[in-house]
């Protein structure tokens, strides 16, 4: 029996979300990401278990994802600093605090954007990393990309891919 199969699955993930940004952070924009991903997270039998809200600072990223991981946190989706501003740490971040990188999430994030948003798409340096038995996963701070990247890249593999980091 090939262990591929979607019967080798696990029965829900528990999910947490950072949004960096700092005109989130400050109030000075709506956070519209976090009710979206709750809803569409929930509503697909999965939790989530931690919820942060930071500006752009290094200290506060990381201890956000220390906070996600005690919570049992097993995939945290950060939003924001996934571009190619000196502000953007979120990848750089994941890249140093990882095991290795999922090649596959950032190459097809950006195919699918670049249907979605054209050219624009490659300056994304969206990725997914996988320390020990948990997955980060780094999203521009846009909603529809996030939306994009849970409906079509995150959600349907998810459960297998939980199951097969703690095999």
């Amino acid at each position: 029996m090939s262990s591929h199969g979607p019967e080798m699955e696990v029965e829900h993930v528990m999910f947490g979300l950072i949004i960096s940004s700092d005109s989130i952070f400050k109030g000075i924009k709506e956070d519209k990401i976090s009710p979206m991903v709750k809803k569409i997270i929930e509503s697909n039998g999965h939790e989530l278990k931690c919820h942060e809200i930071v500006g752009n600072d290094e200290k506060e990223i990381l201890k956000s994802v220390l906070k996600c991981m005690e919570q049992g946190s097993e995939v945290i989706i950060l939003t924001g600093g996934t571009g190619v501003s000196s502000k953007d740490l979120v990848i750089d971040i994941l890249k140093r605090i990882s095991d290795y990188e999922l090649p596959g999430f950032g190459e097809l994030f950006r195919l699918l954007s670049f249907k979605d948003i054209g050219p624009r798409a490659w300056l994304s340096r969206a990725g997914a990393f996988v320390k020990g038995n948990r997955v980060f996963i780094g999203l521009p701070g846009s909603p529809s990309a996030v939306k994009l990247a849970l409906n079509n890249l995150i959600l349907p593999i998810v459960k297998h891919l939980i199951y097969e980091l703690n095999r």
